[in-house]
């Protein structure tokens, strides 16, 4: 739509990474500001949010990789291409990577992982969303075809030679849909935050939504060749059930579990 921001010469700075770098910068002052809230040392919330940044760039690369790797066995050479380094890479291989380096991360430093978490999830949601308003841009993750009348419509040739849209059809904007899906979750989790009652409602209402939004829009986006599960389910839709179900752990039966355990004896 529109990928290239800056143009000098040779020298491209695109939106895709202006837009990405501003959701890190817009969710790591969120979670500062929580995590302070809690009481936790902005050094240790600042290093975890770069830890994190770090994990879910290489973890979405790896994860596209994996995705796309009948193309990449074909096309070895291409793993360090322009169009692989410049891709966005699938956000669920990120988002576990994170989860997993943060678990590290906690334990290491001695913090509360849920309570970190809790902290997190709203800068995760708000991040995530201006990074889609970046996907827009260069014109990735892009939709299916559409006659309704706020499909769009690419039509420049760089973002079809770095990232493969297709040009002059009608598609979803899909990348619009989980934009704002992810604008109304943070909004929710950030007024949950206040109101939270144990540690892990946050981070398990963002697994939720998210996992729940994201399993919807993956009906109207383009998969083509992507294996799917089922016949049917995309790597991502197979993620978000799984994600979903340890989001219903976090809030129901974890804390029910705890509140009908049998107390220890003295």
């Amino acid at each position: 739509m529109f990928p290239k921001l800056i143009t000098i010469g040779s020298f491209v700075l695109p939106t895709y990474g202006v837009l990405v770098v501003s959701g890190l910068v817009a969710g790591l002052t969120v979670a500062s500001r929580l995590g302070a809230r809690d009481g936790m040392k902005r050094d240790d919330v600042f290093n975890l949010g770069v830890y994190l940044a770090l994990a879910g760039i290489l973890g979405s690369k790896l994860a596209l990789i994996i995705q796309e790797r009948e193309f990449y066995y074909r096309n070895p050479g291409d793993l360090f291409s322009m169009a692989t380094l410049q891709s966005g890479g699938v956000f669920y291989g990120g988002l576990i990577l994170a989860i997993l380096v943060g678990l590290w991360y906690t334990r290491r430093r001695g913090l509360p992982f849920l309570k970190t978490a809790d902290a997190f999830a709203p800068g995760i949601a708000i991040g995530h969303a201006i990074g889609r308003l970046g996907c827009f841009s260069a014109g990735c993750c892009w939709g299916l075809p559409t006659s309704l009348p706020w499909g769009v419509t690419f039509t420049d040739p760089y973002s079809h030679d770095v990232v493969g849209v297709p040009l002059g059809v009608p598609l979803h904007p899909t990348q619009l849909y989980e934009s704002a899906a992810e604008f109304i979750i943070f909004l929710l989790l950030y007024s949950q935050y206040r109101k939270k009652q144990f540690d892990g409602q946050v981070l398990g209402w963002y697994l939720v939504l998210y996992a729940t939004a994201r399993f919807l829009v993956e009906f109207l986006r383009s998969h083509v060749g992507e294996a799917l599960f089922f016949g049917s389910l995309s790597d991502a839709q197979a993620t978000s059930l799984m994600l979903i179900g340890i989001g219903v752990w976090l809030l129901w039966l974890r804390p029910h579990r705890r509140e009908h355990a049998v107390p220890a004896r003295p």
